[in-house]
């Protein structure tokens, strides 16, 4: 199985009081992740939202395991699984340099394709490298 990763930093205004990163930010991170690996891939986001192509998050679920803090440094992993006419993306944060597990998250997406729930084929092709196949 092969990963998209992307390195990314805590900015400090995504910390809480407590100078942790707030919970919600993390979905923030993955979503970053998904569109560098999209446009890696040679799909922007604007020009599937012109084409009415939109993807679309379904579920989240995110398992928080160790806090990021401001200016940290992070490694961020994603890898996708079809199965049906979603998308699981499979992602992962860790704290860099020693690549310790911060965040683990499951984001379902489907794909609109002129307002109706569609089958993929584009995000097939230009995902081949990421995709497991259930």
């Amino acid at each position: 199985m092969k990963f998209f990763e992307t390195t990314m930093k805590v900015r400090d205004y995504e910390c809480d009081a407590q100078g942790v990163v707030n919970n919600a930010n993390y979905l923030h991170y993955f979503e970053a992740a998904r569109h560098e690996c999209m446009e890696f891939c040679g799909l922007r986001l604007r020009d599937l939202t012109e084409q009415k192509i939109l993807p679309v998050v379904r579920n989240v679920q995110i398992s928080y395991k160790h806090s990021l803090r401001g200016s940290d440094t992070f490694l961020s992993r994603v890898y996708a699984e079809r199965e049906g006419l979603k998308y699981i993306f499979k992602q992962e944060i860790c704290l860099l340099p020693e690549k310790k597990l911060c965040a683990k998250g499951i984001i379902e997406v489907v794909c609109l394709i002129d307002g109706k729930l569609a089958e993929p084929l584009l995000f097939d092709e230009v995902f081949k490298d990421y995709i497991v196949w259930r």
